[in-house]
């Protein structure tokens, strides 16, 4: 019995250390991109240890997807829990959250990128991405109370946040630049 529990937590470890040796190489390479022999390689493990703790690249993928997923569900939340408790708005605080998260994760970033690119040879990876929207836009929509026009611009402006994270736009001093940084206010009504 102690034995099996030792040999259950000795594969969580290599399952996480794999995972974290993963991301980088994924959101460099893409995941069609990136040979599982170096991802083992990077871990410290062999490649058919590898395969024992995730059968397929797909499944490893996904994994990472998954955790990805997760991480923005935490941001987000914990975003939302803390505007709450100043008394204010929750979709701007989530917004800034999730800015400051791909603009300071930038695996996280391009993992989400190629997981969006991958679909179509990688099926599975194209569910796991849905289901993180799906869960997403559930809680933002539940966690805000927003009217749905809200929430779709909402989602619209955070693809637009990794398009601005991706190109590094931040760091650019050039006007279309700054437009999609720093979109212009409405001007005020006049009297």
């Amino acid at each position: 019995h102690t034995r099996m529990t030792r040999t259950l937590s000795t594969a969580d470890a290599r399952r996480e250390a794999l995972l974290e040796a993963a991301l980088p190489l994924f959101a460099e390479r893409g995941i069609s991109g990136t040979p599982t022999l170096a991802v083992a390689k990077a871990s410290g493990i062999s490649q058919a240890y590898l395969f024992r703790l995730f059968p397929t690249k797909s499944d490893l993928a996904i994994a990472l997807v998954e955790r990805t997923n997760a991480r923005i569900h935490e941001t987000m939340a914990s975003a939302a829990a803390a505007a709450k408790l100043r008394g204010e708005a929750i979709l701007p605080a989530i917004g800034k959250a999730y800015a400051e998260l791909v603009q300071n994760d930038r695996d996280l970033l391009l993992l989400q990128l190629h997981a969006h690119a991958a679909s179509p040879e990688f099926p599975l990876v194209r569910d796991a991405t849905r289901d993180g929207f799906r869960r997403l836009v559930t809680f933002v929509t539940e966690a805000s109370g927003a009217p749905a026009d809200e929430v779709q611009r909402f989602f619209a402006r955070g693809m637009l946040l990794n398009v601005i994270a991706a190109l590094d736009a931040w760091e650019l001093d050039e006007p279309w630049a700054r437009l999609l940084v720093d979109p212009p206010q409405p001007p005020a009504a006049s009297c």
